[in-house]
């Protein structure tokens, strides 16, 4: 799909285009999309990031908590969505060890008796290199020791990125 095509696009079909960007919460794209026209893939991410940046404290939690655990048992079971399986098997989420396994859920858990969501992580780099089980275990245990707000900053700033990435398989 093109960039014009979504400018030009009815209403019910952008969102229906953008509305798995942000995991489960077509709110977003439902927000952006009366900003049309978008001059580039930059400005219709930073209209979909201003809607999440304004729509308070217990929208942006509900938009956290709509996210999977990296290597958690839905990706074991194939429910996540096409794009959450994507990143993850990127990532080689998907050929965990049980012993691997058993970690990610030790520390999804602990993550989320500490803050209330889960660990949220872009797994795509924007340079090509993505992460691998070592380095998102490392962040991990980095992040279960910072404050409850600062948690929820990353994961929105890590939600955009993942956005971002998104919108640039999407849009050509």
């Amino acid at each position: 799909m093109t960039l014009d095509e979504l400018n030009e696009a009815p209403r019910h079909a952008f969102i229906a285009a953008l509305g798995g960007i942000f995991e489960h919460s077509p709110w977003v794209a439902e927000a952006a999309v009366d900003k049309r026209p978008f001059q580039s893939v930059e400005a219709l991410h930073g209209a979909m990031v201003e809607a999440v940046n304004a729509a308070g404290r217990e929208k942006q939690l509900a938009l956290i908590r709509a996210h999977p655990d990296l290597g958690g048992k839905a990706a074991r079971a194939g429910a996540l969505t096409a794009e959450s399986t994507r990143e993850q098997k990127g990532a080689g989420l998907d050929r965990l060890s049980d012993t691997a396994f058993d970690e990610f859920h030790r520390l999804n858990d602990a993550y989320k008796v500490r803050f209330g969501f889960p660990f949220i992580l872009a797994v795509r780099g924007f340079d090509g290199r993505a992460h691998d089980a070592r380095s998102i275990l490392a962040s991990f245990r980095v992040r279960l020791d910072n404050a409850t707000e600062t948690e929820i900053d990353e994961a929105l700033r890590q939600i955009a990125r993942i956005a971002r990435l998104r919108l640039d398989d999407l849009i050509s």
